[in-house]
């Protein structure tokens, strides 16, 4: 049983989501089975917002989406850090808290 979260291939796993799943060894096996690219994908799904509000608002639909087995965000253009052709998507980037 490894209770370690796997990592993506782009960005870090910050801390509130590094806790969130940790609370739960099942959203542990869960976040292990995807891809790193999908993981990758969660994490600046959750990241890339600008308001505390939305983004707890994103942990608690990634959490509820892994569990019902997606293995990345609906309706998510993809990370524009990892793709740049993506990034026509995002308005300021520039701000963005992920590096």
């Amino acid at each position: 049983m490894n209770r370690s979260l796997s990592p993506s291939i782009f960005h870090e796993i910050p801390k509130d989501i590094e806790e969130m799943l940790s609370q739960d060894q099942s959203l542990v096996e869960l976040w292990n089975t995807l891809t790193p690219i999908q993981r990758n994908e969660w994490i600046c799904w959750v990241s890339l917002v600008k308001k505390q509000e939305t983004r707890e608002e994103h942990l608690e639909r990634m959490v509820a989406d892994l569990k019902d087995g997606k293995k990345k965000p609906c309706c998510w253009p993809g990370c524009p850090h990892r793709n740049p052709k993506n990034a026509k998507w995002f308005k300021n980037l520039d701000q963005c808290p992920v590096p």
